[in-house]
């Protein structure tokens, strides 16, 4: 019993291998796409623009090299150990300082751990280690390496649960965390399970916003604009949301089945980040770390583990665990949070809002640049972020 219990709570070196087959298939299937007509609006309003999509395919098929993927993520140490039930992937980058500061960050949808690539560098390797991290980049259940979900009831909180005993396993016993999109929420219930041994907590997006504004100020100019943009995503941004939340097992044919529709799906997320994607695409102009190559790793990397079903369900979850929790309260959270707002993201959260959700915010600030994605675009910036909302907690 004892050592099938160490079996189970083992944790494995991981190691990439895409077999040269799965490569031919995907070039098979993305020349074998079948194109609708151009959309009849110049924006886009109807979803993904033809021009964009088809310069992404090209760019895919002719001049995209299939083994970056292999190379970037064989390049940092990764792992995998059993949770629960599932396999959970994971990079696991310790500093050259040994008194770093160990810090979870869990990525998004439509993201994985490639959004999170560019961050480890700046955030572990300091001049004179003061403020250096011990990285633990987690792919969520049912996302790119990760294992995939035999079960319903795969939620954030059970999530949050998981990666705390992540912490534990690798001998953590005090650490932050941090988490945008789908990650800020992870995040967020990991600070109201008063996981042990987390000490604080930094997010990009007040995600509890997007499922309502009650009792959210509304007074000044910039709390309305704030409203208004909430209001403008849910309905006019809000498809992809939508769909994952009721139906994606249907979407997830059209994901698992066509490299273009998965890559149009994936695209179609918030308006900045879209028109950032499709410029560097159609007009080889890249925002940020935003490149076509940094862009089809991330969408690569969701076609060759068949994870556009599973990491759509994860909405699913969500919407399911949110409809079982309507009219509680959910526990306060009391330890330290730090907010970062990014000028490009689907709404900007002003300071007050974050105070209202998060009493305990000790430290808020305003970008300068950025979106949704802000460690993928702005990896230098956002690990300046990350510094200064947890330089009180070391």
């Amino acid at each position: 019993m004892h050592a099938t219990t160490e079996a189970a709570t083992a944790i494995k070196p991981f190691h990439v291998e895409i077999p040269e087959e799965r490569i031919d298939e995907l070039r098979r299937r993305i020349a074998a796409a079948q194109w609708p007509r151009r959309e009849l609006v110049d924006d886009r309003s109807q979803g993904v623009q033809l021009d964009a999509l088809q310069a992404l395919a090209r760019y895919w098929l002719e001049q995209y090299d299939f083994g970056r993927i292999e190379r970037r993520l064989n390049a940092q140490p990764q792992f995998t150990t059993e949770i629960d039930g599932l396999d959970i992937h994971f990079i696991h980058a310790r500093s050259q300082h040994e008194d770093a500061l160990p810090l979870i960050i869990t990525h998004g949808w439509p993201g994985s751990v490639i959004e999170l690539l560019d961050v480890i560098d700046p955030l572990t390797s300091t001049a004179d280690g003061s403020d250096a991290f011990h990285l633990v980049l987690p792919s969520l259940p049912g996302y790119g390496l990760s294992s995939q979900p035999t079960e319903v009831g795969w939620y954030t909180g059970r999530v949050a649960k998981a990666w705390a005993e992540l912490m534990h396993r690798l001998g953590y016993d005090h650490y932050v965390a941090q988490g945008g999109d789908q990650g800020a929420a992870v995040t967020d219930d990991m600070a109201r399970q008063a996981s042990e041994g987390l000490i604080g907590v930094h997010l990009n997006l007040l995600r509890s916003a997007l499922g309502t504004t009650a009792g959210l100020p509304a007074a000044s100019e910039q709390e309305r604009a704030a409203l208004a943009d909430v209001t403008t995503f849910k309905t006019s941004g809000f498809g992809y949301f939508l769909e994952q939340s009721t139906r994606p097992q249907t979407i997830g044919y059209a994901l698992l089945d066509s490299p273009v529709a998965l890559a149009g799906w994936i695209l179609d997320h918030d308006t900045d980040s879209y028109y950032k994607i499709a410029a560097a695409f159609v007009e080889g102009m890249p925002t940020g770390n935003l490149t076509r190559d940094n862009v089809l790793d991330n969408i690569t990397l969701y076609w060759l583990t068949r994870t556009g079903a599973s990491a759509a369900r994860s909405y699913w979850e969500g919407g399911r665990a949110a409809a079982q929790a309507a009219g509680k309260t959910p526990p306060q959270v009391t330890i330290p949070v730090g907010f970062t707002t990014f000028p490009g993201e689907i709404f900007r959260a002003p300071r007050s809002w974050v105070e209202r959700v998060y009493p305990s915010l000790v430290y808020f600030n305003e970008a300068r640049r950025g979106g949704h994605f802000a460690a993928w675009e702005e990896p230098q910036l956002f690990s300046e972020e990350v510094r200064a909302a947890f330089s009180s907690l070391r």
